[in-house]
C-alpha cells in the first residue's frame, strides 16, 4: 500500500480523498494555488506545498509544478480527484515515468475514451450499442448536411474531444447546419485547442443515465448500478440519484453488462463511469466513458455502502476487484451546492461566506471544503459544496433532501440552494417524469 498520497486537485474533492487515506493510515499533501491557501484541504492534510498564482495553467494545470511537488514530500502515488489532470493522458505517463504511481487508468486506455470518435469506434467493435452518426470527424459542413440528410434531422454536432457542453451544437434543418458547424468547431478549438467534430443522430426527450464501473489490472470488471444524471442546465449536471426512477429490473442488466463489455474492451483498470442516453423507450446508447472518479459518486456510495475512493487507491495498489455487481437497497439523491445566482441565469457569486450552517440528521452526508469566513474565489468551477440524502424510498430521500435544504445557511453569496428546494416540492420531479429538457421549462419563483 502506498505510504503517501499528493492529490492533485482542489476543493471537496480533494478533503474527500484526504479522509479516505486517513482511514487508510496513508499520509497526504495538499497542492493549492495562492489563492486556495485557506481552504480545508490544505489544512487537514499532513503537509502542503504551494504550486503557483491562482489561474489553472498556473498551478492545478501545471505538471512540472506538481511533479516537484511530488517529489520534495517523496510521495509515491498522486490521486487527481476529477477536472483538471484527471484524464490527461500525458500526465499518467509522466508520473510512469517518474515512479510515481498515478491513481487511475494507464495513459492508453485514457487515450482510448479521451477522443470520442475512437471511443465509439472502440464500442462498435465491443457490441456495445452507439448513437447513429457519422464514421469519423467531419471533413467540411457540406458533409455534415449530406449525413444530416441521410439520417434525418434533428442531428447533433459533438467536438471529438469535448465536454461539458462544449463544441455541442442541436441542428433541426438544414438552413441551421452552416452557423452550427461554425460555431461548434470555434468553440472546440478555444476549449480544447482541437477543433474536430462529429455528427450523430440527435435523442429526443432523453434520459443521462450512467454506470459505475470498477477494474482490476486482472481483468475483473464489476458494475455498481446506475446513476441519474438529466437533471441538468446546459449539459452541465445539478442534480443525481441512484437508482433511476426510469429504470427497471432488465434494462438494468442490459445496462450494465454494456458498461462491463465497454470497461472489457480497453481492459479498463480503476474506478470509472460508462455514460448513455436512454430514449422514452428505454433504448439506450453509449455516449462516453469518463476514466476517474465523478462529481456524482456519492450516491453510489450512499445505496450501496461502499467507499469508492478507497476502492480506487485499492486497485491502483494492485488489489483485485470482488467482481461481483452491485444492486441498490436504498434511494440516495445529490444536490450540487453552487455559488451562483438561480435568479440572475445561474451566475457565478464569488466572494466572502458570511454565515455558514450546514445541516445534519439522519440520511443526511454534506462534502465541501468552506465554512464561514471562507472566500469563495473567482477562478474555479462554482461548486462549493454537495448535499447528499439516502433514504429507504424514493420519496423519502427527496423529503429528507428538502428539509436538509431548508436548514442549510450560506450567507455573504448567492447560492443554488432556493433552486434545488423548488426542484424538490415540483410534481414532475417528485413523479419521476422527467428528462433532459426537464430544466427548460423550469421556472424559478
Amino acid at each position: 500500500m502506498f505510504k503517501k498520497i499528493l492529490i492533485a486537485n482542489r476543493g471537496e474533492i480533494a478533503l474527500r480523498i484526504i479522509r479516505t487515506c486517513r482511514e487508510m493510515g496513508i499520509k497526504t499533501v495538499a497542492v493549492y494555488s495562492t489563492a486556495d491557501r485557506d481552504s480545508l484541504h490544505v489544512k487537514f492534510a499532513d503537509e502542503a506545498v504551494c504550486i503557483g498564482k491562482p489561474p489553472s495553467s498556473d498551478s492545478y494545470l501545471n505538471i512540472p509544478h506538481l511533479m516537484s511537488a511530488a517529489e520534495i514530500t517523496n510521495a509515491d502515488a498522486i490521486h487527481p480527484g476529477y477536472g483538471f489532470l484527471a484524464e490527461n493522458a500525458r500526465f499518467a505517463q509522466i508520473c510512469a515515468e517518474h515512479q510515481i504511481k498515478f491513481i487511475g487508468p494507464t495513459p492508453a486506455m485514457i487515450n482510448s475514451m479521451g477522443d470520442k470518435i475512437t471511443a465509439k469506434a472502440t464500442m462498435i467493435k465491443a457490441g456495445v450499442p452507439v448513437v447513429p452518426g457519422g464514421d469519423g470527424l467531419l471533413k467540411s459542413v457540406d458533409e455534415a448536411k449530406g449525413l444530416a440528410k441521410n439520417m434525418g434531422y434533428p442531428v447533433i454536432l459533438k467536438a471529438t474531444a469535448g465536454g461539458g457542453g462544449k463544441g455541442m451544437r442541436i441542428v433541426f434543418e438544414d438552413s441551421e447546419m452552416e452557423k452550427a458547424y461554425d460555431t461548434a468547431k470555434a468553440e472546440a478549438a478555444a476549449s480544447f485547442k482541437n477543433d474536430g467534430v462529429y455528427l450523430e443522430k440527435y435523442v429526443e426527450e432523453p434520459r443521462h443515465i450512467e454506470i459505475q464501473v470498477a477494474g482490476d489490472q486482472y481483468g475483473t470488471v464489476c458494475h455498481l448500478s446506475e446513476r441519474d444524471c438529466s437533471i441538468q442546465r446546459r449539459h452541465q449536471k445539478l442534480v443525481e440519484e441512484s437508482p433511476s426512477p426510469f429504470m427497471t429490473d432488465e434494462l438494468r442488466k442490459k445496462m450494465g453488462d454494456a458498461a462491463k463489455k465497454a470497461a472489457n474492451s480497453i481492459n479498463y483498470e480503476g474506478v470509472g463511469t460508462v455514460e448513455f442516453l436512454v430514449d422514452k423507450h428505454r433504448n439506450f446508447y453509449f455516449m462516453e466513458m469518463n476514466t476517474r472518479i465523478q462529481v456524482e459518486h456519492c450516491v453510489t456510495e450512499e445505496v450501496i455502502n461502499f467507499d469508492l475512493i478507497k476502492e480506487q487507491i485499492k486497485i491502483a495498489a494492485g488489489e483485485k476487484v470482488s467482481g461481483v455487481d452491485y444492486f441498490p437497497q436504498l434511494h440516495s439523491i445529490e444536490c450540487r451546492i453552487n455559488a451562483e445566482d438561480p435568479y440572475n441565469d445561474f451566475r457565478p457569486s464569488p466572494g466572502k461566506i458570511v454565515t455558514l450552517h450546514q445541516p445534519g440528521g439522519h440520511g443526511v452526508r454534506v462534502d465541501s471544503h468552506v465554512y464561514a469566513g471562507y472566500v469563495i474565489p473567482p477562478y474555479y468551477d462554482s461548486m462549493i459544496g454537495k448535499l447528499i440524502t439516502v433514504a429507504r424510498t424514493r420519496n423519502e430521500a427527496i423529503d429528507t433532501m428538502y428539509r436538509a435544504l431548508s436548514e442549510y445557511v450560506i450567507e455573504g453569496i448567492k447560492t443554488t440552494i432556493p433552486f434545488h428546494l423548488q426542484l424538490m416540492q415540483d410534481e414532475r420531479f417528485r413523479s419521476g417524469n422527467f428528462n433532459t429538457k426537464f430544466l427548460e421549462n423550469f421556472q424559478l419563483k
